[in-house]
Formats: C-alpha cells, sequence, structure tokens
C-alpha cells in the first residue's frame, strides 16, 4: 500500500456529519493543479468530464485513453488522485488493477451497469468481481464501488442490497448516483461503509449532504460544464461592441 493509498483512505474516516470529503473532478493535468493548489486534499477524476474535454460522449473514451488522461493526472499533483473508470472496460481484474496503479491513481469508481448493454449487472456477480479486484489489489486500492440502482430505476431496495454485497466483497466506499439524499443514510447503515454522494452544481450544499449520510461527495462533470459556461462568455470580453 503507498501513502497515497493510506492518505486517500484516511480521509473518508473520522469525519464529522457536516465536513464530508469533498473531491472536485479535474479533467487534466492543468485543472488538476489548479484543485490542488487550492488545498484540495485528494482529487477524483470524472469519466464524463474527461470524455467531453476529448470532444466524445461520456462511455466512448477507450480504456487506453483514459488510462492516459489518468495517468497526466496523477502526474501532475502532490495528492492522491481517484479514477472514474465506468465499467472498467471488461479487462481481468488483475490487468484492471495493474494498469490502475501504473497510471498513478490509488482509487478508482467502479460501476455495476455494463456498458455494452447499458443495464444493471446481477449483485451477486458485481460482488464476485469487486471481489476479485479486491484480491488483485490488496491494499494498494481504494475501491469505490458506484450502484446505479437509482439510475436505472431498479426496485426498491435494490441499492441497499448492492451496498451490502459490496461492503462484503471488500469495497471502501459505496457511491449509490441519484440516489435520494433521504436514503444515503439507509445505505450507509446497510454497507457500513462511507458512502459517495453526487453534488450536480448548485443543486446541493455539501454539509446538508454530510448530514444526511454522505461521507464523500464528488460533481460528475459539473466543474467542466460550469468552467466552460464561463468560456463561453469570454467572447464578449475579448471581442466587445
Amino acid at each position: 500500500m503507498t501513502d497515497f493509498t493510506a492518505t486517500l483512505r484516511a480521509l473518508h474516516h473520522g469525519r464529522l456529519p457536516d465536513d464530508p470529503l469533498i473531491l472536485p473532478g479535474p479533467w487534466d493535468a492543468g485543472t488538476a493543479r489548479v484543485l490542488a493548489d487550492a488545498g484540495f486534499p485528494a482529487l477524483a477524476t470524472p469519466s464524463a468530464g474527461i470524455a467531453m474535454s476529448l470532444g466524445v460522449a461520456d462511455g466512448e473514451v477507450p480504456a487506453d485513453e483514459m488510462f492516459a488522461a489518468v495517468a497526466r493526472i496523477a502526474r501532475a499533483v502532490p495528492v492522491p488522485v481517484s479514477a472514474d473508470l465506468e465499467d472498467g472496460y471488461g479487462l481481468p481484474p488483475a490487468e484492471l488493477v495493474e494498469r490502475i496503479l501504473e497510471s498513478g491513481a490509488v482509487g478508482c469508481n467502479l460501476e455495476d451497469t455494463d456498458r455494452r448493454t447499458g443495464r444493471l449487472v446481477d449483485p451477486h456477480e458485481q460482488a464476485d468481481r469487486l471481489a476479485a479486484v479486491r484480491a488483485a489489489a490488496g491494499d494498494a486500492l481504494f475501491v469505490n464501488a458506484r450502484v446505479d440502482s437509482y439510475l436505472r430505476d431498479a426496485p426498491e431496495g435494490d441499492a441497499q442490497e448492492r451496498a451490502r454485497l459490496y461492503a462484503a466483497a471488500g469495497a471502501d466506499c459505496v457511491f449509490p448516483i441519484f440516489a435520494p439524499p433521504e436514503r444515503l443514510a439507509e445505505i450507509a447503515e446497510a454497507s457500513g461503509l462511507p458512502v459517495n454522494a453526487l453534488c450536480r452544481g448548485g443543486e446541493c450544499v455539501p454539509a446538508e449532504l454530510g448530514e444526511l449520510g454522505a461521507t464523500r461527495i464528488t460533481f460528475g462533470p459539473w466543474l467542466y460544464k460550469r468552467t466552460m459556461a464561463g468560456l463561453g462568455d469570454l467572447p464578449a470580453v475579448l471581442r466587445p461592441a
């Protein structure tokens, strides 16, 4: 286990409810440096933000390009980096772990939607995959298991059951994307793990999500979109009427 892995893992524990871990999402080395210089103790790359920066839709970045983007970000900053790697690109667990660690990232998001079909993977099958990733990585990788139950309109209780299974498989954190805030505490209770909540820009207050059960807050592609919106205002400044 690297010092960065231990640091990232420690950042998820012992937090007060109104002080969740804020992990902004850089999409390249430049944005990573700005965020690290601003004092954020760790960063979490968004697959959608990186895809948009490359001019393609989320889910369309080849594995090699995604790992290359993550590596540029990890090399640029003196803080731990966790990488959103979608469903793992179909790579065998040992190869996936090897490529993550070679990139310099010490954490990853792995989702339970099959990229090829757009459907939820059977929860036991996903738990087995996460267990294989944990076995290959040992303690060297912080595994954030994304739970897509709410994204895919799964039946009531599906998210809690997936969170429980993924925790038993060795995940460090669960990420029930689009979970209603009032469900965060029961997901945390079901898993016994820190819970990652998605904050979509100005639509949430991180401290309030923390009070409701979130330990970690990420933002998906919001930071990229906010930055591009600001860039869109520049032509009026550069070419005043």
